[in-house]
């Protein structure tokens, strides 16, 4: 029995299903495949026959959410991080449909990925459309759907598949926790400064500089 179908099995109800997956909305959950059933074959086509951009999590296809400004927000990480990835070539970097393979049934997306070239000898990039690697840097930008529970699942997998350091930006706060493990956190507030730190050596961002080039967002 596969790991994707041993943890299916063991969901007795769809309660206990959403639970193991963070307690996301159940809105977020593609109902077809059936959940417990999904592969990377169906993650890769348009579920429910819609573009939906999704995770893989114990055979299940999960929505990912992101509206327009939470993209505004990663879109000007990626460019910052291109800008001195330009200068110190040292990885590369993708976006949210950028699927990554964190281990067997389960993949992630992160909002943003560093990703060194270690992992990659001679910069040579994998023909498989889901990089089985996980990202020296995660970055996830919370949207109003997403759950704590949600997060401290992605926290746990991402370090257990390699990850070294963890960003979660609040854009409702216009802060960003810091993980360098699942339990080792600092809050980088408007007025700080995020460190790349030996993932990404020499790299500094002003959180308020984040923010501002986006613009303030209205309030609900």
């Amino acid at each position: 029995m596969s790991a994707v179908a041993a943890i299916a099995e063991r969901a007795e109800s769809m309660e206990d299903l959403v639970e193991r997956l963070g307690s996301v909305p159940l809105a977020r959950i593609v109902a077809w495949p059936p959940p417990g059933m999904a592969t990377e074959e169906d993650l890769l086509r348009e579920p429910a026959g819609r573009k939906r951009l999704c995770e893989l999590v114990d055979g299940v296809l999960v929505e990912k959410p992101m509206a327009t400004y939470e993209s505004m927000l990663a879109a000007i990480l990626i460019r910052l991080l291109g800008r001195f990835l330009d200068a110190h070539d040292i990885g590369t970097v993708t976006g949210a449909d950028g699927l990554l393979r964190l281990a067997d049934g389960l993949v992630r997306a992160p909002d943003v990925s560093f990703i060194s070239w270690d992992h990659f000898p001679g910069h040579e990039l994998p023909a498989d459309p889901i990089f089985n690697v996980a990202p020296d840097l995660a970055v996830e930008i919370l949207s109003p759907s997403n759950t704590a529970g949600e997060m401290d699942r992605k926290l746990s997998e991402y370090f257990a598949a390699g990850t070294r350091l963890v960003w979660i930006m609040d854009p409702v706060t216009w802060s960003v926790r810091v993980y360098t493990s699942p339990v080792d956190c600092s809050v980088c507030t408007v007025d700080g400064e995020l460190d790349g730190g030996d993932v990404l050596p020499g790299f500094h961002l002003s959180v308020r500089e984040w923010m501002d080039r986006a613009g303030r967002r209205k309030s609900s």
